[in-house]
């Protein structure tokens, strides 16, 4: 009994002071898998904290698992996003291991939007789930599937790295 009391105090000790946006200066790096229509895709990013609630940064997708019949380039499985972020975890005061951060993105493919939470169990390491959506594709003519694979609506999740 005593050794579990020990462990318990000792993750909650390091719960307490994980911190998932510190503000100007924080560098959070994530790696996951995103979820869509016709293809799975591995995704990565970096975002760079400019103030106490705003980050920018950029992430990366490349569909590694495109369904069968549909004939994709290396151009239709890549896309590139810059993001802008409102880490609103402080604002809402529900734990400092917890933020939630909507924003917008621009990516090769598209403009859009997304919505993402981040928990830290320790101080250097959490978890990510994030959705995204294209408010404005580039192209206005009808898409084939290929061209859909970045331009719908996704699901992510994956671990995410403090960096500071």
């Amino acid at each position: 009994m005593k050794k579990l009391l020990r462990i318990t105090l000792l993750l909650s000790t390091f719960l307490i002071q994980a911190q998932t946006f510190s503000g100007k200066g924080d560098q959070k790096f994530y790696i996951g898998g995103s979820l869509q229509d016709n293809a799975n895709s591995i995704t990565l990013g970096l975002d760079y904290g400019l103030g106490e609630n705003i980050s920018v940064g950029f992430s990366s997708s490349y569909a590694l698992n495109v369904a069968n019949g549909i004939n994709a380039d290396f151009k239709d499985r890549f896309d590139l996003k810059g993001r802008f972020n409102a880490n609103l975890g402080n604002v809402l005061n529900i734990s400092d291991n917890f933020d939630v951060y909507p924003g917008l993105s621009l990516s090769l493919k598209n403009f859009g939007g997304h919505l993402g939470a981040r928990y830290f169990f320790t101080p250097g390491f959490g978890v990510y789930g994030e959705v995204g959506v294209p408010f404005a594709k580039y192209s206005t003519k009808n898409l084939n599937a290929a061209e859909r694979i970045h331009n719908q609506f996704t699901a992510s999740a994956g671990a995410v790295f403090n960096l500071n």
